[in-house]
């Protein structure tokens, strides 16, 4: 099968990793027949985009769900460290993460591959910048700690 691009700011990242913004009922029935297993939303589900029960829709297809409400004015060190976690547990499974645009996720992935996985900061923030730019808010959350 081949990616559903047509999903708002679809990105492969590797062959177990897909990111985008809010998918509809049929994308996510899409992103399970390209199996995917694991599907985590950084998006309250108060958003405007947001399915009515995506958990219930993601294990009718044989996934797991994981909500992680990131609030897009102020994001947490808590909650990138739930997001490390929730990353974690996926394992070596096709997990695909989405938030409501995918700026939220291209912005956690930027941080997380610099910071747990040691990228190199240009690369990681590539893939970020191709969809957008933080704002002072979040340009503040991506800084890099100091010891």
């Amino acid at each position: 099968m081949t990616d559903p691009a047509h999903i708002y700011n679809w990105r492969r990242l590797d062959a177990q990793l897909t990111t985008s913004g809010q998918p509809t009922e049929p994308e996510l029935a899409a992103l399970a027949a390209l199996g995917v297993r694991h599907v985590i939303n950084l998006a309250p589900h108060s958003h405007a985009k947001a399915l009515p029960d995506e958990a219930g829709s993601a294990a009718a297809l044989g996934m797991t769900y994981r909500n992680i409400p990131v609030d897009f004015k102020h994001p947490t060190d808590a909650d990138f460290a739930e997001f490390c976690t929730a990353l974690a547990t996926c394992g070596d499974a096709p997990v695909h993460i989405h938030c409501a645009a995918n700026y939220r996720v291209s912005a956690f992935l930027y941080r997380y591959r610099r910071d747990v996985l040691g990228m190199e900061d240009g690369a990681a923030r590539a893939e970020m910048e191709q969809i957008w730019h933080p704002d002072p808010i979040w340009a503040a959350f991506l800084a890099p700690s100091t010891p």
